[in-house]
């Protein structure tokens, strides 16, 4: 395979036009599966939550779940949809080895909900993302390739297939092409996503853990030059981390932008993502429509949801997320950089979890985007993955609030409790990292403080008390910097007679 030369990103964005879309999977947090009474619960013993219905066994006939379909219907009214008065199920028939059916029950050219929008902002400029349907489905099974290095078909030995995940309600939620968005596509498709994941947990009908693939989306890219038609399209699926969203879109163009620079032809094709190497790879050629032979569900009577009922879930839905941060920020004081901040950072609902721990919201805000955040952005994982939860924040901010930790100890404590040594107070124990407080201990190490530097201490007896801070230093450096800083100056200001 040729090695092409790939332009930096800019470069890229000096010659070419990015269009994405993003379809989006949720899988729906309902106790039971969407035609089935079988459990829905993660993490089962592989097949153990089957059933006739969701392995298609021969007689078996579907049911539906009216909780999966009142959870579409929240989510469409959240993303300011139109509800569909009457729709219908339809069978999607292709072959794929996780599909016990054959076919997938799905929605086709009647969708539940259509013509949403949600708004997201980035750097402080307001974007429209256009929603073109959110429709009801099943999911598939899971296939598991083993036996190889990387985990895919290739290379495997063997492949096993696990039901459990088959029949699980899955609402597709699909844009609308989003052109216009120059350098800024990669970032604004991110915050989308991360809104949607927002508003879809507000709501309670999924807990959209990207980990466990309950909530996965596909990211539609394609480059064009300025002034001409889009152009072809690649689809990388199943990206499964707001981040690897950004990194997909960023990829896509310049990878495309190599391709066209040479005069080689985009394929329109299913890609993966790497998240090893930030970069995707391609899967299977769509150059020519799949003719999926869509029809109508038999066994499925069709949605007819009552407008009564709409307008009830509609008066019973929950302060939105947009509303929700303007709400917080005023109660926070906090500018709506500050905010859009905490939204980048995935930060709102930690820090709100750590406000509600006991935490003042200054002192929950300065550890979820200070030092958590560095980490999470070193290791290139989400902010709720670094170790520390907003219990343990809460109780590190007491812990200085008390007087028992100063900043650059909390710090240390905070690098044990990400190391899963304990609790802060067990890693402070552990560490011996509590502030001195021992006013005696103090008292000695001020005293030699003042009789190694007896210029200084001169100096501060003249009235110049700015100088007291080189003897601060030589306290905090004799005592680990476990003294706590004001306490040593007001002793060395009482030892030097100055007040």
């Amino acid at each position: 395979m040729t090695t092409i030369a790939l332009p930096s990103y800019d470069d890229a964005l000096s010659r070419y036009e990015p269009v994405i879309g993003l379809e989006t999977h949720v899988e729906l947090g309902t106790q039971t599966k969407m035609f089935c009474g079988c459990k829905t619960e993660f993490g089962a013993e592989p097949n153990t939550q089957v059933c006739p219905v969701c392995l298609a066994l021969p007689g078996a006939l579907p049911v539906m779940n009216r909780a999966a379909i009142e959870a579409t219907i929240r989510i469409g009214l959240a993303l300011n949809c139109d509800i569909a008065s009457w729709c219908r199920m339809a069978r999607k028939n292709y072959f794929y080895p996780d599909m016990p059916k054959n076919f997938q029950t799905s929605q086709y050219d009647e969708p539940l909900c259509v013509d949403g929008y949600v708004d997201v902002t980035v750097d402080g400029t307001e974007y429209r993302v256009e929603i073109e349907r959110v429709h009801i489905e099943e999911d598939t099974g899971k296939t598991l390739h083993v036996g190889g290095a990387t985990g895919r078909i290739h290379g495997a030995t063997e492949s096993l297939v696990d039901y459990n995940r088959a029949g699980i309600p899955l609402v597709e939620i699909v844009t609308k092409p989003v052109p216009g968005l120059g350098a800024k596509a990669p970032e604004i498709a991110k915050a989308y996503v991360a809104e949607l994941r927002d508003i879809i947990r507000s709501l309670g009908v999924s807990d959209v853990r990207m980990e466990q693939g309950s909530m996965r989306c596909d990211v539609n890219t394609s480059l064009n030059k300025p002034g001409e038609e889009w152009g072809t399209r690649t689809e990388t699926k199943n990206v499964n981390s707001l981040r690897s969203v950004e990194r997909a879109v960023r990829s896509e163009i310049v990878r495309q932008a190599a391709l066209l620079d040479e005069g080689t032809r985009i394929f329109q094709e299913t890609r993966h993502f790497q998240e090893t190497t930030g970069d995707t790879r391609p899967g299977r050629s769509k150059e020519t429509a799949t003719d999926y032979r869509y029809f109508p569900e038999p066994d499925l009577v069709p949605i007819a949801p009552d407008p009564a009922w709409v307008e009830e879930l509609r008066a019973s839905q929950p302060e939105k997320p947009s509303v929700k941060r303007a709400r917080l920020r005023e109660e926070w004081g906090i500018s709506e950089v500050e905010m859009q901040s905490a939204v980048n950072a995935g930060a709102i609902e930690l820090i709100e979890e750590t406000i509600a721990a006991g935490a003042p919201a200054a002192g929950a805000r300065k550890w979820w985007l200070g030092e958590l955040a560095r980490r999470s952005n070193e290791l290139g994982i989400e902010l709720a993955e670094v170790g520390a939860t907003p219990a343990h924040v809460a109780e590190l901010q007491k812990l200085v609030d008390d007087g028992k930790l100063n900043d650059k100890l909390a710090r240390q404590v905070l690098e044990g409790v990400v190391a899963g040594e304990g609790s802060p107070s067990e890693v402070m124990a552990a560490r011996g990292l509590e502030v001195v407080s021992d006013t005696g201990a103090l008292q000695k190490a001020v005293d030699e403080a003042i009789e190694a530097n007896p210029d200084i201490a001169a100096k501060i007896r003249d009235g110049k008390v700015a100088a007291a801070g080189a003897l601060v230093g030589a306290v905090m450096k004799t005592t680990r910097g476990q003294a706590d800083a004001k306490t040593v100056r007001d002793l060395i200001l009482s030892r030097l007679g100055v007040s």
